[in-house]
C-alpha cells in the first residue's frame, strides 16, 4: 500500500495545481478584460467626438466633418478605424483604405461592444452606438486593432505563468515539508516499534500527537499485557514443576514398598511412569532456567544468545569438565528468541549431558538459519536417527540417550518449516543435529 506520506503529497499537489490553473486561467480572463474595458472607454470618448462633428444643414441633411478628429484616423491601415452611417450614407475613415467594415446596426440610443475581423483578418473590437440627431438616423461604430494588444497580454500571461509556476513550485515545496514534519512523529513511532521488536525497548514513548496517541496507548498496554502473561506462563510452569518433586520423590518410596514385592510388574511400571514424569519436570525446570527474566523479542542474534546459553548450561553440567567451541554470527535475525533459545537450550543440553568432554555448536545464516550441534558422546544407532527423523513422531523420552527435548526441536523446526537431520558426527563420533529454517521477511 501507498505510504501515508505519498498520499498526502499527491493529493495536495493535485489540489494545489487545480487552485493554480484556475487562478491563472481567471487572472488571464481579468487582465484581458481591463485591456478591453480600458480600449473600450477610448472608443466611447471618439464616439462622442465624432457624434460632436455632425451638424445640420440647410436642406435638411445632416453634414459629417472629420477634421477634428484624431490624426490616427486618416493613417491607412493604422488599427484605428470608424464607420458613421446617417440613414443609408456612410462616411468611413481614410484608415480602412477602402476596406469594407461589415458592422452590426445599433438601435436608437443603444449601445454594444463587440469583436470583428477587420484588415487582413486583424481582430477588432468595435464600440457602436446608435441615436436619432436632426430627425435622421446615426449609427457611430468606432473600432481598434486588437493584435498589440494580444500581443501585450501574451507577454503578461508568460511572465504571470512564470510567476505562477515559481509561486506553485515553492508551494509544493513547503507542502512537502510540512506533511514530512508532521508526519515524522508517525516515523519516529514505526523506529519505536522495531526497536520493540528487536527486544531494544519495552514500549512505545506516550509523547505522541493526539490524533495516534490512543493507537500507541492500546499497543503499549498490550505489549505489557502480552510479556505480564508470558512470565506468569513461565512462572507457573516452575512452580508447577517445583511443587510436582515432592510428590514424585514420595511416589518413587512408594513403588519402594515391601508390599509391591509380590506385584513386579505393577512395580516396575510405576518407577517406568514416575521416571517419565520426573524427566519432564525436570526438562520444564531447565527450559525455566534457560530461557531466564530476559524480555521476550521478534530477533534473535546468534552469538550473544548462544553466549548467554553456553554459560548457563557450564552452570547447569559443572560436574563434567566440558569444551564447548561456539561459531555464530553478531548479527540480528528475525526469529522469536524465545523459540531459538528453547530450540538451542534442547540441543545444547542433550550434547552437553551426553558428551565426554566436546561440544560443538555451529550457527550460519543467508537464505536460511542452519544449526549444528554435535558430541563426543555414544550418540545412537542409525536405526534409532532414522527413527528420530520421521516427522510427527513424538520423541519425548521414549528413545533412550538423546531423546530429551527432541521432541520440542521438532515442534519448533515444524513451526518454521524447517528440516531436522539427526546422524553420527563423522569428526567427534556422537550424535549430530542439523536444523535448518527458511529466515523469515
Amino acid at each position: 500500500m501507498t505510504s501515508l506520506r505519498k498520499r498526502l503529497g499527491r493529493g495536495l499537489i493535485t489540489v494545489l495545481c487545480l487552485v493554480f490553473v484556475i487562478h491563472w486561467l481567471a487572472a488571464d480572463w481579468v487582465i484581458r478584460s481591463v485591456a478591453e474595458k480600458q480600449m473600450a472607454n477610448r472608443l466611447m470618448d471618439d464616439s462622442y467626438s465624432l457624434m460632436e462633428t455632425l451638424a445640420g444643414r440647410d436642406d435638411d441633411s445632416v453634414g459629417f466633418n472629420s477634421f477634428h478628429v484624431s490624426s490616427v484616423y486618416n493613417r491607412p491601415m493604422s488599427g484605428h478605424y470608424y464607420l458613421v452611417k446617417v440613414d443609408a450614407l456612410a462616411y468611413s475613415s481614410p484608415s480602412l483604405s477602402d476596406f469594407p467594415l461589415e458592422v452590426s446596426p445599433i438601435g436608437p440610443f443603444q449601445s454594444r461592444l463587440y469583436h470583428l475581423d477587420g484588415p487582413e483578418g486583424r481582430p477588432l473590437l468595435v464600440f457602436g452606438t446608435g441615436l436619432v440627431k436632426f430627425g435622421h438616423r446615426i449609427n457611430i461604430s468606432v473600432a481598434e486593432d486588437l493584435s498589440a494588444v494580444d500581443h501585450d497580454i501574451t507577454a503578461i500571461r508568460v511572465a504571470y505563468m512564470a510567476l505562477t509556476l515559481v509561486v506553485l513550485v515553492c508551494a509544493i515545496a513547503l507542502q512537502r515539508w510540512d506533511i514530512s514534519r508532521a508526519t515524522r512523529p508517525l516515523l519516529d513511532v514505526g523506529s519505536e516499534l522495531e526497536r520493540v521488536a528487536m527486544g531494544h525497548q519495552d514500549h512505545i514513548a506516550p509523547d505522541v500527537p493526539v490524533e495516534i496517541q490512543p493507537l500507541v496507548l492500546e499497543i503499549n498496554r498490550l505489549l505489557l499485557l502480552v510479556e505480564r502473561r508470558l512470565q506468569q506462563s513461565r512462572t507457573a510452569i516452575g512452580n508447577l514443576a517445583h511443587a510436582l518433586k515432592t510428590p514424585i520423590a514420595m511416589l518413587f518410596k512408594v513403588a519402594e514398598h515391601p508390599a509391591f514385592d509380590a506385584y513386579p510388574e505393577l512395580q516396575r511400571q510405576m518407577h517406568a511412569q514416575n521416571a517419565v514424569i520426573h524427566r519432564c519436570i525436570e526438562r520444564e525446570l531447565k527450559r525455566a532456567r534457560i530461557a531466564g527474566n530476559r524480555q521476550s523479542s521478534t530477533v534473535f542474534n546468534p552469538r550473544r544468545e548462544a553466549a548467554y546459553l553456553v554459560r548457563v548450561l557450564e552452570n547447569i553440567y559443572g560436574n563434567k569438565v566440558l569444551d564447548i567451541v561456539m561459531e555464530a554470527p553478531d548479527a540480528d535475525v528475525h526469529f522469536d528468541r524465545e523459540d531459538m533459545l528453547e530450540l538451542l537450550g534442547n540441543l545444547l543440553d542433550n550434547a552437553c549431558k551426553w558428551a565426554e568432554q566436546r561440544v560443538r555448536l555451529a550457527i550460519a545464516g543467508t537464505d536460511t538459519l542452519t544449526v549444528e550441534v554435535a558430541d563426543d558422546g555414544p550418540g545412537c544407532s542409525e536405526a534409532d536417527c532414522d527413527a528420530l527423523t520421521q516427522r510427527g513422531l513424538r520423541l519425548d523420552e521414549s528413545v533412550q540417550g538423546h531423546g530429551l527435548g527432541l521432541a520440542i526441536v521438532a515442534d519448533i523446526v515444524d513451526v518454521y518449516h524447517g528440516e531436522l537431520r539427526i546422524g553420527r558426527c563423522p569428526d567427534l563420533g556422537g550424535l549430530l543435529v542439523e536444523v535448518s529454517l527458511p529466515l523469515r521477511a
